[in-house]
């Protein structure tokens, strides 16, 4: 019996250890060429993984086997090559092996990239192509390139893969398109000139950054239109949901501000400064923390969501925090 009774709870120190295990954060870092991974139990930096030229986007496979990689550069066009000429190329990471297993050329630099809820197709924005790309994880190549609108920024895709919503800066619209067939299915609004978006706990809403407005939109999916925008601050940047899923967090690059406000009425619930330039941010689920980057000094800020209390700093290597994936 008391052997029964050690086997049970050794069974159950390791099951809860697992169960509580704390996520890895993967972060580019822009001019620094390199990706990193950060143990978000201690904020500190396990990996590092070169071989990546400018990364911005950033995605993880679900079962963190693979990372995916775009590149802010592309090498110019040749006079008589065409707009749909590959010339920069996104970059295929296997954390386990510590490097860049291959490159898969994609046309116009990325800014920034979604994966499909089972990991089988990599979304790239092509700001200066007007669309996105389509990556088969399985064959490792483009297989589909879709139109969306001037100077798409963002890409989002629903919880059971079915559509995915880019964000077009350029006109201020979000195009839907339908994960089946690859085709845009409608054109949802905006707000002015749309970046970052996320979708809402119950997935009815759209939340979009609208940085040079200093506002937030919130888009009814239902009606395709703009139901709520919310005046925040100046040059809005990253965006995020919070654990309890009803809590937006933003950043103020201009402002030097992380504000916390209730995604159903708009109501700025909190704020804290930060400075300089906060810039891109993730939740990082089950942790009650917040990752932040700045846009000009080469760190990552760790900030309680419940509080908007700065518990620590992460120091880069090199470069700038850009969009992070996160695998838990």
């Amino acid at each position: 019996m008391k052997h029964l009774i050690r086997l049970f709870v050794a069974t159950l120190a390791v099951t809860t250890g697992m169960v509580l295990a704390a996520p890895t954060v993967y972060i580019p870092l822009g001019s620094g060429n390199r990706v990193i991974a950060v143990d978000a139990a201690s904020g500190k930096i396990t990996a590092t993984f070169t071989g990546v030229e400018n990364p911005h986007g950033l995605v993880a496979t679900p079962d963190g086997e693979y990372l995916v990689a775009g590149s802010l550069s592309e090498t110019p066009l040749a006079a008589g090559q065409s707009a749909d000429t590959p010339n920069s190329k996104l970059a295929l990471i296997h954390p386990a092996h510590g490097h860049v297993m291959l490159t898969i050329p994609v046309s116009g630099w990325t800014h920034h990239e979604a994966i499909t809820p089972d990991g089988r197709y990599v979304i790239s924005t092509h700001p200066t192509r007007g669309g996105i790309s389509v990556v088969d994880m399985q064959s490792n190549q483009v297989i589909k390139t879709v139109s969306t609108g001037p100077a798409p920024n963002y890409a989002v895709v629903t919880p059971d893969g079915k559509r995915t919503f880019v964000t077009n800066s350029g006109n201020g619209t979000i195009s839907e398109i339908d994960t089946a067939t690859w085709a845009v299915t409608r054109t949802l609004e905006g707000g002015p000139g749309p970046t970052h978006m996320v979708l809402s706990g119950d997935g009815s809403r759209l939340f979009v950054t609208n940085p040079r407005a200093g506002k937030i939109s919130a888009v009814s999916i239902k009606t395709g239109k703009v139901v709520d925008s919310w005046q925040v601050g100046n040059n809005l940047h990253g965006l995020d949901i919070g654990d309890d899923g009803k809590t937006l967090f933003v950043s103020s690059k201009q402002g030097d501000k992380l504000i916390a406000l209730d995604s159903e009425t708009g109501k700025v619930i909190r704020e804290t400064s930060l400075s300089p330039a906060p810039y891109h941010l993730n939740t990082i689920h089950g942790t009650g923390k917040l990752y932040v980057s700045s846009r000009s000094e080469p760190k990552i800020w760790v900030v309680e969501q419940d509080s908007l209390k700065v518990l620590g700093e992460i120091a880069l290597p090199a470069g700038e925090g850009h969009q992070m994936a996160i695998v838990k």
